[in-house]
């Protein structure tokens, strides 16, 4: 028998930083190797060269990765209909997988973002939220958590930036920032 776990918590991992996504991921790796089970669904990632898309295949059946979203960037107040419906999908997908109870960590990456971005609305991530089973733990990550779901988690993390690379012409690097 797996072990499960005894009382599950919302995190929030926020902040204008690099790090959020890597901090739940670092989390999901930590959870398998104590045998637990672990879920991400990625808001706004349909691109598929993302270098955790298959770094997380390698930890099946434990860990799964779902990826959703149009490629290209989203530009706030121009998102199209079809940035809204993947974004529902990765929701809805969620809520399916937080209710089959095989599941012990439910990752929602950039999830903050599809919210800033007005993919979804704050109603249906707090009613998301109001489902969570007791033993589930919920981890929302991306820039600009709104207060209401700051003050629904048990902990969260603001990444600060302080220096970046970028500051010094230093673009995204494979294997690092994808």
């Amino acid at each position: 028998m797996r072990p499960r776990l005894e009382q599950g918590l919302i995190q929030v991992y926020t902040g204008n930083s690099k790090g959020k996504s890597t901090a739940a991921f670092g989390l999901a790796l930590r959870a398998v190797g104590h045998g637990f089970h672990v879920y991400i669904i990625q808001f706004m990632k349909g691109s598929s060269y993302y270098g955790e898309l298959d770094a997380f295949k390698r930890l099946e059946p434990e860990c799964r990765l779902e990826h959703f979203g149009l490629p290209g960037w989203v530009k706030k107040g121009q998102a199209t209909p079809g940035d809204a419906a993947e974004a529902r999908k990765a929701l809805a997908r969620a809520e399916e997988v937080m209710s089959s109870g095989e599941w012990d960590i439910i990752i929602l990456d950039e999830i903050n973002n599809a919210l800033w971005f007005e993919l979804l609305s704050l109603a249906e991530v707090l009613a998301f939220l109001e489902k969570k089973p007791a033993q589930v733990e919920v981890v929302l990550t991306g820039r600009n958590a709104p207060p209401e779901i700051i003050g629904k988690a048990q902990l969260v993390t603001e990444m600060q930036e302080l220096k970046h690379p970028y500051q010094l012409g230093i673009g995204a690097r494979k294997g690092i920032e994808f």
